[in-house]
C-alpha cells in the first residue's frame, strides 16, 4: 500500500471522528449552543489535533534502534525535539515566575500579564545577547583557530571519531564548532542588529521628514522609495554585493553588505514611518508646537517620534528577523559575512556534508542543524516578543 493511500485513509478516519465528536457532543449536552453552533471545520480540527497528539506519542514510544542495532534517525530527532520543547517551556515558566517577584514594580507588573511565549522569547534574546557580548570569554577557542584534527564528529566519543576536547566536533578545516557557534552569536546577531539600527535611522528619519514637510520633498522621497521597492530585495542585494565584491573583499565586503541591506530595508521603514507620521502631524499638539516656533528637528524627535514608538518597535523586531535571515542566506551563498569571522549561515553550508550520516549516525548529522537551529530559534523568539508587543500596544485584552 502506497504512502498516499495510507494518508487518505488516515484523513478519512479523522473526518469521521470529527463528525462523531460533534454529533456525540450535541446529544450528550442536549444540543447546547457550543456544540449546536459548532461547524464541521472546528470539529475536524479537534479530531485532527487529537490524531496528531496520539501520533506523536506513538512515534516517541518507538524503539530508537532497529533489530540490527542501527539508530532510527526519525525517532531520535523527534525525541530530541520533544525534550527541547519541554525544557524550553519549563525554562520560560521559571523565568516568568522569577520576573514576577524580582525587579522593579513596572517589570513585575509586566511579567504578571506576560504570556509564556513572550517569556520564552525574552529569555532566548537575553541568552543570545549574553553570548554575543561575552563570546571572547565563553568560547573555549578562537573563531579562526585551526587545529590539526578536521571533521571530528560531535558527541566527544572517541569510538565513533569524537574528541572530548571538542564536544561539538570540528569542521572541514579543523575549527572548533562550539567556539564558532558562540562567536556566531556575536557576528551574525550583532551585525544584523547594527544593520537594522542603521536601516531604522535612515528610513525613520526620512519617513518623518516626508510626513512633516510634505509637498515636493514627500513626493521626491516617496517616488525614490517606490523605485527601490519595485525590485525584489534579496535579488537586489545579491546583485549589489556581487558588484561590490569586485572592489572590496574580506571585512570591506562585510561592511558593504551592511550598508546595502540597510539602504534596501530602510525603504520598508520609510513607508511605515511616513504613514504613522502622517497621522500624527495633523494632531493639535503638533500645530501648537509649530505656533510656538519649534524647529523641524524638535517636531520630529520630540513630538512625532515619542508617539510613534509602539509601531516602530514592533516593526524593528520584524525587520530584525528579515535582516537576520537575509544575512544568513547571503553568507550561505558566500556573499555575506566573510572569513575569518564565524557566521551561522556559512556554518550551515560548511557542515552540510554531515547530513550524509543521518541514516546510521544521527548525532553526527545533527552538526549542521546546530547553526540552522540557532537561526530558527532566534527568529521564533523575536516573533513571539513582537506579537506580544503588538497585543499590548493595540489595547486588546485577553
Amino acid at each position: 500500500m502506497s504512502i498516499w493511500i495510507k494518508v487518505l485513509i488516515a484523513l478519512a478516519i479523522v473526518a469521521a471522528a470529527g463528525w462523531l465528536f460533534r454529533f456525540a457532543g450535541q446529544k450528550a449536552t442536549g444540543n447546547k449552543p457550543y456544540f449546536r453552533d459548532m461547524n464541521y471545520a472546528v470539529a475536524f480540527g479537534y479530531a485532527l489535533g487529537v490524531a496528531v497528539i496520539l501520533g506523536g506519542v506513538w512515534l516517541y514510544l518507538q524503539p530508537a534502534a532497529n533489530e540490527a542495532g542501527a539508530p532510527v534517525a526519525s525517532v531520535l530527532y523527534f525525541r530530541w525535539t520533544v525534550h527541547g520543547v519541554a525544557v524550553a517551556a519549563a525554562a520560560a515558566f521559571v523565568f516568568r515566575l522569577f520576573g514576577r517577584y524580582v525587579g522593579t514594580s513596572g517589570t513585575r507588573r509586566m511579567f504578571q500579564n506576560m504570556p509564556l511565549t513572550a517569556a520564552f522569547g525574552i529569555l532566548v534574546i537575553l541568552i543570545y545577547a549574553f553570548l554575543a557580548i561575552f563570546a571572547g570569554v565563553l568560547a573555549p577557542h578562537g573563531q579562526e583557530q585551526v587545529f590539526g584534527q578536521a571533521n571530528i564528529v560531535p558527541g566527544g566519543n572517541p569510538a565513533v571519531g569524537g574528541n572530548p576536547d571538542f564536544p561539538l566536533g570540528t569542521d572541514q578545516i579543523g575549527r572548533d564548532i562550539l567556539s564558532r557557534l558562540i562567536y556566531g552569536a556575536q557576528n551574525t546577531v550583532g551585525i544584523a542588529f547594527a544593520t537594522t539600527v542603521l536601516a531604522f535611522l535612515l528610513g525613520g528619519t526620512l519617513g518623518f521628514l516626508a510626513a512633516t514637510l510634505q509637498g515636493w520633498m514627500d513626493q521626491l522621497l516617496s517616488r525614490g522609495v517606490d523605485v527601490l521597492m519595485a525590485i525584489p530585495s534579496l535579488i537586489f542585494s545579491l546583485l549589489l554585493i556581487t558588484v561590490a565584491s569586485a572592489w572590496v573583499s574580506g571585512t570591506g565586503l562585510t561592511i558593504a553588505m551592511v550598508l546595502i541591506i540597510a539602504v534596501i530595508d530602510s525603504t520598508r521603514v520609510f513607508r511605515l514611518a511616513r504613514a504613522v507620521g502622517m497621522n500624527i502631524v495633523v494632531m493639535d499638539y503638533i500645530e501648537a508646537a509649530k505656533l510656538r516656533g519649534e524647529g523641524l528637528l524638535y517636531l520630529i524627535f520630540r513630538e512625532i517620534l515619542p508617539n510613534a514608538t509602539a509601531p516602530l518597535l514592533a516593526e524593528f523586531g520584524l525587520r530584525f528577523c528579515f535582516v537576520f535571515l537575509t544575512i544568513s542566506a547571503l553568507s550561505f551563498l558566500g556573499l555575506g559575512i566573510q572569513p575569518p569571522l564565524a557566521d551561522w549561515g556559512t556554518m550551515v553550508k560548511d557542515l552540510s556534508a554531515f547530513i550524509n550520516y543521518a541514516g546510521f549516525a544521527p548525532q553526527i548529522a545533527a552538526a549542521p542543524l546546530l547553526s540552522a537551529g540557532a537561526i530558527a530559534l532566534l527568529t521564533v523568539a523575536v516573533n513571539f516578543v513582537v506579537d506580544w508587543m503588538l497585543h499590548r500596544s493595540s489595547g486588546l485584552k485577553e
